[in-house]
C-alpha cells in the first residue's frame, strides 16, 4: 500500500520511477537473476527503499548500500513511512525516518 501511494506521489510530480527492480548478482562468472529487489527506482539515479516500521534497523542500511554497489548507483533513501506519517504535522523529521545513504565506491 505505502509503495503505490510512495510511486502515485512520484508521478504526480512527473518523476519517472520503476517498482520492484530486480537486481543481478555476478558470482564466480556467473550471473543470478534472483533474491535481491530494490523497492522503487526514480529517474534509474536513485534507490529509495521503503520501510513502515517504529525504528530504522542497521541491517537495511547495509542492504540498501550493497543495493546500490550492485546497482551502480551512487544514491539512496532508507524512508521510514510511519515515521513520517507521524512527524509531518509538526516538520520535525527525526534521524529515525529518513537515511540518505551514498555508495562510497563502486567497482
Amino acid at each position: 500500500m505505502y509503495e503505490v501511494c510512495f510511486c502515485q506521489e512520484l508521478f504526480k510530480r512527473g518523476l519517472k520511477f520503476k517498482r520492484q527492480v530486480d537486481i543481478s548478482i555476478v558470482y564466480d562468472g556467473m550471473t543470478f537473476d534472483e533474491g535481491l529487489r530494490l523497492d522503487v527506482l526514480v529517474e534509474e539515479l536513485i534507490i529509495c527503499e521503503l520501510k513502515a516500521v517504529d525504528q530504522i534497523n542497521s541491517v537495511w542500511e547495509a542492504q540498501i548500500i550493497s543495493h546500490l554497489k550492485l546497482a551502480g548507483k551512487r544514491l539512496g533513501f532508507l524512508i521510514n513511512l510511519i515515521c513520517l506519517l507521524l512527524k509531518m504535522a509538526s516538520k520535525e523529521l527525526g534521524p529515525g525516518c529518513l537515511r540518505v545513504l551514498v555508495a562510497e565506491s563502486l567497482r
